[in-house]
């Protein structure tokens, strides 16, 4: 197994498998600046990465993450660090990558955790999480791309809902309303999650590699430009 040394997350690779921790469980894993910068480099790199065929984002202890941590925000230190609009292309590199994403949702999950969250191909939640949008509760419009991604996910009204009206709701909520796929117990929830990950790392890797693309793609085409796009990668694969 690999392993880069970052501040704020860890990042591992064992084979086609990376798994990236948000890594401050000593504040609840908020979110920082810093952390932006370091996941963003990390997953620029597995976004290259052409053995990596999945991708785990998940929390340290047993939190997700809760959004930003706003103590360090009240304090002015993270204000200072002058984060940039790169800075905020995590949930872009999550959704777009040619890795599979999933999130493994370990506990709290808000704010600006949350549209990580959605920004990944698969979600899968242990009971313990408790799902947040959280913004207007401190008086912000909200980043990390949820009014995309969320309408896309759970239908517009009921995003728009969660947004309006941030209610904190439990994980089976969150599977009624298709936030996540699944639901496993606390103490099989790594094993769970880990079985599907490795069906998924065990697909053929170009047809899984474009078959992601295909889902990318689609969301920026007419149906049948679409078409034609997946019948042309479609029939040459018969000849891998």
């Amino acid at each position: 197994m690999s392993g880069t040394h970052y501040e704020t997350i860890l990042y591992e690779k064992s084979g086609p498998v990376a798994t990236l921790t948000i890594n401050r469980p000593d504040r609840l894993n908020g979110m920082t600046t810093k952390m932006l910068r370091e996941a963003r480099e990390a997953l620029t790199a597995a976004a290259d990465d052409r053995e990596l065929r999945v991708l785990v984002l998940t929390g340290a202890g047993k939190t997700f993450c809760p959004g930003a941590d706003l103590q360090m925000v009240a304090s002015g230190s993270e204000t200072d660090q002058g984060g940039t609009t790169d800075d905020f292309r995590v949930p872009v590199l999550l959704h777009t990558m040619p890795a599979v994403t999933i999130a493994a949702v370990n506990g709290a999950c808000a704010g600006a955790g949350l549209g990580w969250a959605c920004a990944c191909d698969l979600r899968y939640a242990a009971p313990s999480a408790r799902f947040n949008t959280a913004f207007l509760d401190v008086g912000v419009a909200g980043d990390m791309g949820g009014p995309w991604s969320l309408p896309r996910i759970v239908g517009a009204a009921k995003a728009r809902e969660l947004y309006f009206m941030p209610d904190k709701f439990d994980a089976q909520e969150a599977l009624r309303i298709g936030l996540v796929s699944r639901v496993f117990p606390d103490e099989r929830f790594r094993e769970e999650v880990g079985a599907i990950v490795q069906r998924i790392s065990e697909a053929a890797p170009i047809a899984l590699r474009t078959m992601k693309a295909h889902f990318v793609e689609a969301e920026r085409m007419d149906f049948a430009s679409y078409i034609e796009l997946e019948s042309a990668h479609h029939l040459p694969m018969f000849l891998t």
